[in-house]
C-alpha cells in the first residue's frame, strides 16, 4: 500500500533524536500514513543548508536554529518553522580529565551543581595567567545553538567572560570526544551521548548539565521548510501526531532497552546501545567511577516537552542579541516570535485529546515546583523550571531584559 504522505527528514546522529527514529521504526509514522525516510548528516550547518535547497522537508534542528534562519544570520536560509519541539534537556558540559582535576582541586565537586562547578571554574582561570597558553578552549556544536548560549550563560552567571576567559570554538557532535581525547579542546557542551562517550573512554569528567543550568529547558525542534508546511498541510499534521506518539512511547521506561538498541543501529549512531542508557535512564556516568541521577535529564514527554514555547523561542533570541548576532529591534523579536508555531501543534494534536497548554508563553523560571496549569484535553503539569542563578524571564518584557544582560 502506498503511503498518503512521503517526508524526508535529516538527523544528526544525538539521542534526541529518538522521536523520529521511533516515529519511523516503532511504526507510528507508517499509522498516520506517512512514508518517513531518515537520512543521517554530519554536522548542523549540512541540515541547515540541506532544508534550505529541498532536499529536506524536515528536520532535527537545533531549537535557535529557525529563529536564526528566520534572521538572515545563515546562508541559504530559508523560512523556517518550528510546530513541534523534540524533548528538553538532554546535554551536558564535559572537561577533560586534567581540566576536572584542576577544578576538584578549586572546589567543584562530583554532583553537577553549576554555581559550584563555575566558581572551581573560575579559580582555575584566575590562576591560570601564572600558567603558559592562552585561554582554555571550550567547543560547542554551532554558532546558533542551545549549547553554546547555555554554555554563555553559565560562565557569564560565574563571572567569567566568554570568548576573553574562554575561547569558543565549533566542533560537530559526533567529534568532540576524540576532541577532548587529543587535547584539542579542553571541554564542550554536546548533547548525549556524546559526553558519555568522553567518560567512557576515560578522557573527560562531566562538570554540569543543561537540566541544572536551566531546569525544564528546550534543546531540538523539528525545523519545518515554511513553503513546504503551506503546501503540505496535512502531511505536516500527521507527522506531528505520529512525533506525539513516539514521544509517548519513548518516555515509557518499559521501552528503554529497545529505544536504546534503536538509536544504536547502523542507520542511526553507530555506537554501543551502552552509550545510551545514561541519559535514557538519568543515571549519568560522571567520570571517575562516579556517577548521580537527575530525573530530568532528558524529558521527551512530560511537562510539556514537545510543545513549541514562544518564550522558548524569546529567549533565545535575546541570547543572539546578547552575543552580537543580531541587533534589537520589534521586527526582529517578531520574526523570533513568529518562528515557534504552537498553533499548528494544536491543530495537529486536538483530535487526539492529550494536554494542550492554554497559552503560547510562559515566564521561564516561575515555577519552583511542579505546578497544575490549565490546558485543554488531558490534565498538565509544569515545572520546576528556571536558571540556575534564579533569574526569570518573562517574554513580554524583552526590552528590560536585553538591557539588563551583560556579556
Amino acid at each position: 500500500m502506498t503511503s498518503a504522505h512521503q517526508i524526508t527528514a535529516g538527523f544528526i546522529p544525538l539521542l534526541d533524536s529518538a522521536l523520529l527514529v521511533a516515529a519511523k521504526e516503532i511504526g507510528f509514522a507508517a499509522a498516520e500514513g506517512v512514508e518517513l525516510a531518515l537520512v543521517r548528516e554530519t554536522s548542523w550547518a549540512n541540515i541547515r543548508d540541506r532544508l534550505a535547497v529541498g532536499h529536506f522537508d524536515v528536520a532535527h534542528m537545533l531549537a535557535p536554529m529557525p529563529i536564526a534562519c528566520n534572521l538572515g544570520l545563515t546562508p541559504l536560509a530559508s523560512r523556517t518553522i518550528a510546530p513541534i519541539a523534540l524533548g528538553l534537556g538532554g546535554n551536558a558540559i564535559t572537561v577533560s580529565n586534567a581540566l576536572w582535576g584542576r577544578m576538584e582541586a578549586a572546589g567543584a565537586r562530583p554532583d553537577l551543581d553549576p554555581r559550584s562547578a563555575g566558581a572551581a571554574l573560575k579559580a582555575v582561570l584566575d590562576e591560570r595567567p601564572r600558567r603558559r597558553g592562552g585561554p582554555p578552549r571550550f567547543a560547542v556544536v554551532h554558532p546558533h545553538s542551545g549549547h553554546n548560549y547555555e554554555l554563555r550563560y553559565w560562565l557569564s552567571a560565574c563571572g567569567i567572560v566568554p570568548d576573553r576567559d574562554i575561547e569558543i570554538v565549533i566542533v560537530p557532535p559526533p567529534l568532540m570526544a576524540d576532541a577532548l581525547g587529543t587535547g584539542s579542546v579542553d571541554g564542550y557542551c554536546v548533547g548525549e551521548p556524546w559526553n558519555t562517550a568522553a567518560v567512557l573512554s576515560g578522557s573527560g569528567h562531566i562538570a554540569t548539565v543543561k537540566a541544572a543550568i536551566w531546569r525544564s529547558s528546550p534543546e531540538k525542534v523539528l525545523g519545518v521548510e515554511e513553503r513546504w508546511a503551506t503546501a503540505n498541510p496535512e502531511a505536516l499534521a500527521a507527522l506531528l501526531r505520529a512525533l506525539y506518539r513516539a514521544a509517548e512511547w519513548s518516555a515509557d521506561p518499559a521501552n528503554r532497552r529497545e529505544l536504546a538498541a534503536l538509536l544504536a543501529g547502523p542507520a542511526y549512531l553507530a555506537r554501543p546501545a551502552e552509550w545510551m542508557t545514561p541519559a535514557l535512564s538519568g543515571r549519568m556516568l560522571l567520570g571517575g567511577g562516579q556517577a548521580r541521577t537527575i530525573e530530568d535529564f532528558f524529558i521527551p514527554l512530560a511537562k510539556a516537552a514537545t510543545f513549541p514555547w514562544k518564550s522558548h523561542a524569546m529567549w533565545f533570541y535575546t541570547q543572539m542579541v546578547r552575543w552580537g548576532q543580531i541587533g534589537h529591534d520589534e521586527k526582529n523579536a517578531a520574526l523570533a516570535r513568529e518562528t515557534y508555531r504552537p498553533d499548528l501543534y494544536r491543530a495537529a494534536l486536538k483530535p487526539l485529546g492529550v494536554a494542550l497548554p492554554g497559552a503560547n508563553a510562559k515566564v521561564e523560571g516561575a515555577l519552583k515546583a511542579a505546578t497544575p496549569v490549565g490546558s485543554a484535553g488531558a490534565s498538565l503539569v509544569l515545572g520546576p523550571d528556571g536558571f540556575f542563578d534564579g533569574m526569570t524571564f518573562d517574554p513580554d518584557e524583552i526590552d528590560s531584559y536585553v538591557a539588563a544582560q551583560k556579556n
